[in-house]
């Protein structure tokens, strides 16, 4: 008797510890505007006015094992010590570690680009703000931080996940166009005027948008949105604004009334140049597109129960090979030259603080998210999308989905065989890498998709 009490009482307090379990994956949502002031710079230009404002938004994640947090930004980039900064204080923020946090931006041109160690060091050497508004940026990461404490307080709970897949049309398509010999031989820039290379077949691009969602029953809670090109339409205008990718996340937010996040997926090689020749009114087609796209995704969305024991996070710490072309002692010394414009200095120093960290072997995590037959994907750089759809292959009965834009740091990341086509995107002035960078990320990438 006193055995089947004590087995009955056992059998309460897991069954009790079970729906505890279940009750306590939740969602909260955050987001900040990112937008510069008049007067500081833009990635290219002075910022002279808003068009649209820019956001810093996000998830987090609690319930299972430390809060989990997916921010996207919409700026250029954001580099080495950006992302220190941001990881570190999102993190404490949410009560979590800097590995469970990922950065990422959208790649907008005419929005400011971040990385806080160039600007030490370009301090240290008698110039500042010089390729970005460091009080700003900081104040951007404390507001964000403010907002996921806050966030945190009202996380509301998660019992489904939704997955859905559109076709964006007519928006991607590959920017380089290989000649007989198999090299690069024209680039199909994101605005392209030349009819003739407009003309040229769209190339390998994906175009699946792929959209995640968390629901609480039948309420969504937030779409995650994933899609590989480069947002611009046209830029350098000196006016803020988040391209057609951030008009259409934004028309569908206010469509559906609930938070959109997107993301930019490995969209290196990838432009809208063979639909875009640059007009202004194109801005407004292609962020219609999207947005079809996304509305495609979503209406196609199937639910499944979703459970704190069917989230899990993991990450690979990968140390990138650096590109040969990086010589330490001549960028030192354009940092050092008073002489040079403020632009090539920023931009040396840059490249100085990446060949430094590479050199001292410091890493670069690789990360996945899995949420029941979802796995998302968090990769660095301008990432090929080769890469994206060598993921996919590797586990085809599996929704992947990925994000690049992560770290800024190592530029254009392309495929091995790309470094020997030539072309822009693996040029010494483009990529700060090696050929050999491919075998590092995809062996990576096969870890954390558990791929045979």
């Amino acid at each position: 008797m006193q055995r089947h009490v004590i087995a009955m009482l056992l059998a309460l307090i897991l069954c009790g510890f079970a729906s505890k379990t279940r009750a306590e994956l939740k969602l909260a949502t955050f987001e900040v505007d990112a937008t510069p002031p008049v007067g500081t710079t833009l990635a290219y230009d002075p910022a002279i006015g808003v068009q649209t404002p820019l956001s810093c938004r996000g998830v987090v994640l609690t319930g299972a094992g430390q809060p989990i947090v997916l921010c996207a930004v919409d700026w250029i980039g954001i580099g080495t010590g950006g992302q220190i900064v941001f990881k570190e204080s999102f993190a404490k923020a949410a009560a979590t570690i800097p590995q469970r946090v990922v950065v990422h931006t959208l790649h907008q041109h005419d929005a400011p680009r971040c990385d806080f160690a160039v600007e030490e060091l370009l301090r240290d050497h008698g110039l500042e703000n010089s390729g970005f508004d460091d009080a700003f940026g900081r104040d951007v990461v404390h507001r964000a931080s403010i907002a996921i404490r806050h966030a945190i307080k009202q996380a509301r709970p998660v019992t489904h996940l939704g997955l859905g897949i559109g076709i964006v049309q007519e928006v991607a398509s590959n920017r380089r166009i290989l000649g007989e010999d198999g090299k690069v031989k024209f680039t199909r820039w994101t605005a392209t005027r030349d009819p003739e290379l407009r003309a040229f077949p769209v190339g390998t691009i994906d175009p699946q948008l792929k959209m995640v969602s968390f629901w609480n029953g039948d309420e969504p809670l937030v779409a995650l949105s994933y899609y590989a090109c480069h947002p611009q339409s046209y830029y350098r205008t000196g006016m803020s604004n988040p391209d057609f990718p951030g008009l259409a996340r934004n028309a569908r937010q206010s469509e559906s009334h609930f938070p959109h996040i997107h993301f930019n997926g490995a969209g290196g090689n990838i432009g809208a140049g063979k639909w875009n020749d640059g007009s202004k009114e194109n801005r407004q087609v292609l962020a219609d597109k999207v947005a079809a796209g996304m509305k495609q995704a979503w209406e196609a969305t199937e639910k499944s129960p979703l459970k704190a024991s069917d989230v899990a996070w993991s990450f690979e710490p990968v140390s990138l090979p650096v590109a040969a072309h990086l010589d330490e002692s001549a960028l030192l010394k354009t940092v050092q030259n008073k002489e040079a414009t403020p632009t090539d200095r920023w931009f040396a120093a840059k490249h100085l603080i990446w060949l430094r960290r590479c050199n001292q072997q410091e890493t670069i995590d690789i990360s996945c998210l899995s949420l029941n037959d979802c796995r998302l994907l968090h990769l660095p750089g301008e990432l090929f999308v080769e890469y994206q759809l060598a993921a996919q292959k590797l586990r085809p009965e599996l929704f992947v989905a990925m994000a690049a834009y992560g770290d800024y740091s190592p530029g254009y990341i392309g495929t091995e065989i790309a470094y020997s086509q030539g072309g822009y995107e693996t040029s010494a002035r483009a990529s700060r890498v090696a050929p050999s960078v491919e075998g590092v990320l995809m062996d990576a990438v096969s870890k954390l998709l558990g791929a045979p």
